[in-house]
């Protein structure tokens, strides 16, 4: 077995870490949201109201997903759809009270439980984390400016559409 590059190891320990802080939220009794429904209440909770076609654009996925998710979550009493007042066609998207709730109450309890592990950690590991985290929002920038593209995931799908 070859030795792993610090991008895989860094791969592979993003989904075990993102799982366990997520799992916080039991303590609370908070709801078991999919991933993309959080991804989607993070945007409303940074932009307050937004159209469905900017939050779109902001999560880099298709204005049918938004939709669904959209649909399920406004059922679901999360997300708030006000139509336009200009313009029947258009509607614009708030988080509910409970969603600003439930988001509150997640962060306090995760980063509660976040704080008391970096806590237990060496002093020399949570000094290395902590000067990591610049460089960690600076790789997210990095990653949704210049995402993977079908050349870099998939070289053999470069080939096939040249032919």
């Amino acid at each position: 077995m070859g030795v792993v590059d610090s991008a895989t190891e860094f791969g592979r320990l993003i989904g075990p870490l993102r799982r366990a802080v997520l799992r916080t939220r039991h303590a609370e009794s908070l709801p078991d949201l999919p991933e993309a429904q959080i991804e989607l209440l993070r945007a409303l909770q940074e932009t307050g109201t937004t159209t469905p076609r900017e939050v779109s654009a902001r999560l880099r996925v298709a204005p049918s997903t938004v939709s669904n998710l959209v649909r399920t979550m406004a059922a679901a009493g999360l997300v708030l759809r006000t139509p336009s007042l200009t313009d029947l066609r258009n509607v614009y998207l708030s988080l509910s009270p409970t969603a600003s709730d439930m988001l509150d109450r997640y962060d306090r309890v995760s980063t509660a439980a976040l704080r008391d592990a970096m806590q237990r950690l060496t002093p020399k590991r949570r000094k290395a984390l902590e000067a990591s985290l610049p460089a960690l929002a600076d790789l997210i920038i990095l990653l949704a400016e210049h995402p993977p593209s079908a050349r870099t995931s998939a070289p053999d799908s470069r080939a096939k559409t040249r032919s």
